[in-house]
């Protein structure tokens, strides 16, 4: 990376990382003091004030250095794809149904969009006090230290996760398939709520794999990235690298585990939703 790149990632990274450190404040502090309304943006999702206030925060600290940049982020107006120009991809509070009923496992994220590549991305566990970064050519970090990866497990002995689809309960039958066969051949399968943490977890190596249906950008942006840069694997169900397009997402820190996971969601979960490339609502905001 040349100097000048490296000094822009640098810029780029401590913005994340301070302004995400502002955010997860608001909203550990509004999980302790339980004072955070919600309603229902759809049946099975929600949306609560603190949702709301922490996009908001966020969106100014980003655009008090990079005013012309659009912010693509979950609770605030509406567009259509990732722009041919430099953004921001923001989840303001990643695990809300957890937040909501006090399950001590949410996040924030933001990851940055070049025009054409993810270049940098910071996923962070609010509660925990854990900061997972990412630049592109230089690696994981966590709370500021390089991350080193524990070996990798084979198939067998893996740990994976995943996320329910809870907005398409009309694929459960299809959903529990791919549960089952994948479960016949993994150590166990966990399901925390928070995507995001989960991506940052099987890039850092606390879990072996990952997948899950119709997740939007800001959900996986950043993780995407950590894997890649940890030399893990992240596609969609078809195979394919457009996981920001389509939602639909495998990822695995091996290519024996990918494959397993690929092969049981091609059989069942692939077929019931036809061929979705693309992502039919984001939210753009330009300042």
């Amino acid at each position: 990376m040349a100097s000048g790149e490296r000094s822009e990632y640098d810029e780029l990274r401590t913005l994340m990382e301070e302004t995400l450190i502002k955010a997860g404040e608001l909203i550990k502090k509004a999980y302790l003091s339980q004072t955070s309304s919600f309603h229902h943006k759809d049946k099975f999702d929600y949306v609560t004030e603190t949702d709301r206030n922490s996009e908001s925060l966020i969106r100014k600290m980003l655009n008090s250095r990079y005013p012309d940049d659009m912010v693509i982020g979950e609770e605030t107006f509406s567009g259509q794809g990732l722009p041919p120009e430099p953004c921001w991809i923001v989840d303001p509070l990643d695990g809300t149904t957890n937040f909501i009923h006090r399950f001590p496992h949410i996040s924030v994220t933001i990851a940055r969009w070049d025009g054409k590549d993810l270049v940098a991305g910071c996923i962070y566990d609010v509660l925990r006090n854990e900061l997972f970064t990412a630049v592109k050519g230089n690696g994981v970090y966590l709370n500021g230290s390089p991350v080193v990866l524990p070996p990798k497990n084979d198939v067998l002995h893996s740990l994976v996760a995943t996320g329910f689809p809870f907005k398409r309960k009309d694929i459960a039958r299809q959903y529990l398939a791919s549960f089952q066969e994948i479960f016949h051949h993994v150590s166990d399968i966990r399901r925390a709520g928070s995507a995001a943490l989960d991506l940052a977890y099987v890039a850092v190596g606390r879990l072996d794999g990952f997948w899950e249906v119709g997740l939007k950008p800001w959900d996986i942006a950043a993780g995407v990235l950590m894997i890649r840069e940890m030399g893990g694997i992240v596609t969609d169900f078809w195979g394919t690298p457009e996981v920001l397009q389509s939602g639909h997402v495998v990822a695995a820190r091996t290519p024996e585990l990918h494959s397993l996971i690929l092969r049981a969601v091609k059989k069942s979960l692939a077929p019931a939703l036809g061929e979705e490339t693309t992502l039919k609502t984001t939210h753009c905001l330009r300042r």
